[in-house]
């Protein structure tokens, strides 16, 4: 085994390590993203370095095979991107309400055809300098948001894979918006039946139960609380009423956490606890960060959310948490700019 090979796989396990260590000790942070992304590049580095080196031609005939699915399947949805958008706000469009929030993935293609048509028509309205500096622009802002998303969408899977012990203490279900202002939508039904599921799970095990807390305060349109109507909905579930607390104060997620903490620590008089909050896949990791800035002591269980909606939310998700670091990233997106702006300088002075 050559020295190439060797130090690949010593980069493999240290980067994997220490992705692990990181992920374990706090899982809500984003730099969790980054860690697992180099570990996984590093991983398939050293996986690819060992094939080549077992000189078994069987075996990377097989490690081809699958590399050139890879490149066909990531190839087949770059090219379909603008369909699959469309495709997607379309049935979004006919499912769910039309706000703004339910029109990203409708947005986002409409912003990718416009930059379309720019690469292909720029250069013959404007001045070649200009028209290479704003291509320059483009590049940077989109090769940034593709890396950022991607670290995104990395933790917010790693952490959909946590499977916390059956021992908690206390359940936290995060409210959302009801319908006709007194019935559980199906997605806010989601998050209950999911607290529900780890309840009787824990029931099972012979473990004390958890107390679930309901957290969601009234909003103008709606006829009750969010918390009132969830406790009732898991009440004709089956759920004791000595088991349940309302938490009905809050209006957004970050009061969700900060409220559920002051009745969580106000119980428990300082003690350590355990505790689990329940809501939708996409928005758990975003849950998470508001968790931790409440100083909750705890992390998600996410519930199931349809198919269809899933690109929409997971697009909302990403510019909510890009714009809770709005400071860090104009910084780091300005120093990338920092050639563009260059290029137009260097233009211009040439213009004249």
């Amino acid at each position: 085994m050559n020295k190439f090979v060797l130090f690949t796989i010593f980069l493999a396990v240290f980067t994997t390590v220490g992705a692990g260590i990181s992920f374990t000790i706090e899982p809500r942070r984003l730099l969790n993203g980054l860690l697992l992304n180099i570990a996984l590049a590093c991983d398939v580095l050293a996986a690819g370095g060992l094939v080549i080196a077992s000189n078994n031609h069987a075996l990377i005939n097989v490690a081809l095979a699958v590399f050139l699915i890879l490149v066909v399947l990531i190839g087949f949805f770059v090219a379909l991107h603008l369909v699959w958008l469309i495709w997607n706000a379309i049935i979004v469009w006919r499912k769910e309400s039309h706000s703004l929030a339910n029109m990203l993935t409708l947005l986002l293609a409409i912003a990718l055809i416009v930059i379309d048509l720019f690469s292909l028509f720029g250069e013959r309205f404007l001045p070649r300098f200009v028209y290479q500096t704003l291509t320059s622009i483009l590049g940077v802002l989109t090769g940034y948001v593709l890396i950022t998303l991607w670290n995104f969408l990395t933790v917010l899977f790693a952490y959909n894979l946590r499977r916390p012990l059956h021992n908690q203490d206390y359940l936290i279900v995060l409210g959302a918006g009801l319908i006709d202002g007194h019935k559980v939508s199906r997605l806010l039904g989601a998050r209950i039946d999911r607290a529900i599921t780890y309840y009787r799970k824990q029931e099972v095990k012979g473990q004390p139960l958890p107390k679930i807390i309901f957290s969601g305060g009234q909003g103008g349109d709606e006829q009750t609380s969010e918390a009132a109507a969830m406790r009732q909905y898991a009440l004709d579930q089956g759920i004791p009423a000595a088991d349940t607390i309302l938490e009905d104060k809050s209006r957004t997620t970050l009061q969700n956490m900060q409220f559920s903490a002051k009745i969580i620590n106000r119980q428990m008089q300082g003690a350590p606890y355990r505790a689990q909050f329940c809501t939708n896949n996409y928005h758990l990791f975003r849950a998470g960060l508001f968790a931790k800035q409440a100083g909750l002591n705890a992390n998600g269980l996410g519930a199931h959310t349809a198919l269809y909606f899933l690109p929409n939310a997971t697009i909302r998700e990403y510019a909510a948490i890009f714009l809770m670091h709005k400071k860090l990233h104009a910084i780091i997106i300005g120093i990338c700019l920092l050639p563009s702006l260059y290029l137009f300088i260097d233009g211009l002075i040439k213009l004249f």
